[in-house]
């Protein structure tokens, strides 16, 4: 697969900065630190960092991905008034959009002092016009999202996001360690 050169914006709205979404990188670990005390973040999601060490772990596992073209994860800053970017405000990933794929998933989570800004949704609307444009016509014809069956702020964004719940999923652990929702967007939706 070629090196993808584009990354997903977000431009400002009348109640929220533009978004910046970009590469994860080594400056980001000590937020990620920070983020890993958060009550919230453990319970909804796998992220599994503890400390720098394996905070600078999942960087570089973003970063495989993103070279890989297989993973496309995008650290996703609420950027400045002055211009720039500024405080992490959450993640967002495209996993196995590849040409010729029928489906691939996205995922997203954000910072505690980022949560009811609409980051979520704004991030998770950017990364998905850019998926479907990434690979007019070869790629994904379709977007999964799956989440906690009793996350219920997560279905709200699948929601506003135009992600339609498609089915209640069994627990898999230990990837999906409990019942889930598979919410799907159509190209074209």
């Amino acid at each position: 697969m070629e090196k993808i050169t584009t990354r997903p914006t977000a431009a400002a709205t009348p109640s929220g900065p533009a978004l910046v979404l970009r590469p994860w990188g080594p400056a980001d670990a000590a937020d990620l630190v920070g983020l890993a005390r958060d009550e919230a973040l453990r319970r909804w999601t796998s992220f599994a960092v503890h400390d720098e060490a394996s905070a600078a772990r999942w960087i570089e596992e973003q970063q495989r991905g993103q070279e890989a073209g297989d993973r496309l994860a995008f650290a996703v800053l609420m950027s400045e008034p002055a211009g720039g970017e500024g405080r992490l405000a959450g993640h967002v990933v495209l996993k196995g959009a590849v040409p010729g794929a029928s489906s691939a998933e996205v995922g997203y989570w954000t910072a505690p002092h980022a949560r009811g800004l609409g980051v979520a949704p704004r991030a998770l609307d950017a990364l998905t016009d850019w998926a479907f444009d990434l690979f007019p016509g070869a790629g994904p014809t379709s977007l999964e999202l799956v989440h906690q069956v009793d996350n219920t702020a997560s279905c709200r964004v699948a929601q506003k996001c135009r992600y339609e719940l498609s089915a209640v999923l069994p627990s898999a652990p230990p990837a999906h360690p409990r019942t889930g929702h598979l919410h799907i967007r159509p190209r074209n939706h």
